[in-house]
């Protein structure tokens, strides 16, 4: 029987869970891997398959159309099918939105419990969107005692987001609050950095999420030159995605300054107190998997 996840079945998922099924999920066989992206002006559809042997095969088709919030409709759609390993049959259909909320948020979760240092108080979120509210949600999972700072383009959209979460401070300067934090997660569509590399302080964690195209950045290069680099996995973040390809296209970086990917997840790990470790989100589609595969072993029978 073709189970239906809905969105709803969130309820019975935990953000700390999540993260160490991720880990788990890493010492599988690699992730075969293949991303399909189609552009028509600003509006892209990307198709997303993933094939790990032992845990199953997933086809993420996802569509982002940045105008839709102006028309009152959602900016991300799509469609998440479940297959199984052994004879390729269709398992569960999975809420979009479900999925890519705990896989996103959870995703950067996973880098931040290792990379960022355990005392962080202060966490910055830039970008006031849904990613930003699940970012909030995680975050305060793994360090229940942080203090929220939320800052956004437009200001009423931060003051939207502190409406609903009253305990967040808004931060109506960027700069500042970035130099003030000790965690910065960041979920923007920005396709020009806004986040400066002189403004980065020792010990901090940068939690980049929001760049997915070639053309979109939210670091600059002096960001990116100065920090220890992480990246979910250089397969599917280091040629496709701006934050990345642009400083190594241009010299800034060579490929080596990218430590690891979660296929080496005992090399994330600080070397001191003082060095700033950088978390480049790629969201690849052999994550989608492992969530889904958690989602439904989490949900059981319920």
């Amino acid at each position: 029987m073709i189970r239906t996840i809905p969105f709803a079945a969130e309820q019975h998922l935990d953000w700390l869970a999540l993260t160490d099924a991720l880990a788990a999920g890493h010492e599988l066989p690699p992730a075969k891997v293949e991303d399909v992206f189609l552009y028509q002006g600003e509006n892209t559809l990307l198709n997303r398959s993933a094939w790990i042997a032992g845990m199953g095969v997933l086809v993420k088709a996802a569509t982002v159309f940045p105008g839709n919030p102006a028309k009152g409709k959602a900016m991300v759609g799509g469609a998440v099918n479940l297959m199984s390993d052994d004879d390729g049959s269709l398992q569960a259909i999975l809420d979009f939105a479900l999925v890519t909320k705990w896989k996103t948020a959870g995703d950067s979760l996973l880098a931040a419990r290792r990379l960022a240092r355990p005392d962080s108080r202060n966490i910055l979120i830039v970008g006031a969107g849904t990613v930003g509210r699940s970012l909030l949600a995680a975050y305060r999972a793994a360090f229940p005692h942080a203090r929220f700072t939320v800052w956004n383009r437009s200001l009423s959209g931060a003051e939207a987001f502190a409406a609903a979460y009253p305990d967040v401070q808004i931060a109506e300067d960027l700069e500042s609050a970035v130099r003030a934090a000790d965690i910065v997660t960041s979920a923007t569509m920005s396709t020009t950095p806004i986040i400066m590399g002189d403004w980065l302080q020792p010990g901090q964690h940068i939690d980049l999420i929001g760049a997915y195209r070639p053309d979109m950045r939210e670091a600059d290069d002096a960001a990116i030159a100065k920090s220890r680099v992480f990246v979910d996995n250089k397969h599917t973040t280091m040629d496709h995605i701006g934050e990345l390809k642009a400083p190594l296209a241009s010299g800034v970086i060579d490929p080596a300054h990218v430590i690891a990917d979660y296929y080496e997840l005992s090399s994330f790990r600080r070397g001191s107190d003082k060095e700033i470790t950088l978390f480049k989100n790629g969201g690849g589609a052999h994550l989608d998997l492992m969530t889904a595969d958690y989602i439904l072993k989490a949900v059981g029978d319920a």
